[in-house]
């Protein structure tokens, strides 16, 4: 006890900080919780049952550190009862040399959500090809409950090897949810998308919309750093294009509010969520069920041993529970 208050009395000193640093997001109420209070219940997403509100936002595949990472993140899930997105699933289509950098469902779990993923312009030209039932098929040979949707028209742009859009998105998206029977979830890939399109991909008989707004790992600057000087000061403006989760989050709780017409009743809160008190703010916000994604920081703590990616999670759920104890949302004005 002694060597602690020697401790706060030289660290008092450090230890100020001034008006302009507090989370203006929140009412800090210690009369009214316990740290016992914000126990964490499971609950019902994507028709199965998740323990923390908490999303692996899809990364990788195809490389040895790749099959790592998602080994990690996939034993993470299951230890704590995440859900998961795969990384683009893109290169299974050609061969299973690949499949074991993917194939996650023994790790994860039956009990959890776990997704295969495709980018749009992928999805268009198997539908024009008439090749869509491979897509099924490879859902089916890694066990997922189902395929993302990555809507990426401004890195396609950007991308050396990018490839054209020849329809809308939302045309490509609702002919396969017509002719299949699988799961589906839209996502952008960090640069969110405005109003319009929110309403369009909610309006589609979708299990889930993922955020992936701005502000988090954003792959128009991925692929500008891939590129030549020339490009990337014609173009780099491109990557300061977006929405935020912030601003996505309301247009979809005006969209509940106004009665719209929307089909899609769950979401998940991606882009620019940082840690866990980005999360709760947001979900708390949410009125739909809804959960957080990260993607940029699972994958700083997952490439090496998993002890660590566990003590960051362990950490974030803890920090989770203070917040739910003993912090509420102010209202937005």
């Amino acid at each position: 006890m002694e060597a602690r208050k020697t401790d706060h009395i030289e660290l008092a000193f450090t230890s100020r900080v001034p008006g302009s640093e507090i989370d203006r997001r929140f009412n800090y109420e210690p009369m009214t919780g316990s740290h016992r209070l914000g126990e964490l219940l499971p609950f019902t997403f994507l028709g199965k049952t998740l323990r923390v509100p908490m999303w692996v936002s899809s990364m990788t595949g195809g490389t040895a550190l790749a099959r790592t990472i998602n080994t990690n993140l996939a034993r993470a899930c299951n230890e704590f009862g995440m859900g998961m997105g795969l990384g683009s699933c893109r290169i299974l289509l050609a061969n299973d040399i690949y499949l074991p950098d993917f194939d996650m469902r023994s790790i994860v779990g039956d009990e959890l959500p776990l997704y295969a993923n495709l980018g749009i312009v992928q999805l268009e030209d198997m539908l024009m090809d008439g090749s869509w039932p491979r897509l099924v098929e490879l859902v089916d040979r890694l066990r997922a409950d189902g395929l993302i949707i990555h809507v990426n028209p401004v890195q396609e742009w950007l991308q050396i090897e990018g490839d054209v859009l020849k329809n809308t998105p939302f045309e490509t998206i609702r002919e396969f949810l017509e002719l299949s029977r699988l799961k589906v979830i839209v996502k952008e890939v960090g640069q969110g998308m405005g109003p319009v399109s929110i309403a369009k991909a909610m309006s589609l008989p979708i299990e889930a919309f993922e955020l992936a707004g701005f502000g988090g790992t954003n792959f128009a600057k991925v692929e500008l750093a891939r590129s030549t000087s020339w490009q990337r000061q014609l173009y780099g403006e491109l990557a300061t294009l977006g929405n935020t989760a912030g601003d996505m989050l309301d247009t979809i709780n005006g969209l509940v509010r106004n009665n719209a017409a929307i089909s899609c009743r769950q979401i998940i809160i991606s882009g620019g969520i940082r840690n866990f008190l980005d999360g709760y703010y947001h979900t708390s916000r949410s009125l739909l069920p809804s959960i957080f994604g990260q993607a940029s920081n699972f994958l700083s703590v997952a490439r090496g041993d998993y002890e660590d990616l566990r003590m960051f999670i362990t950490a974030q759920i803890s920090g989770l529970r203070f917040a739910r104890a003993f912090l509420q949302v102010k209202e937005q004005a």
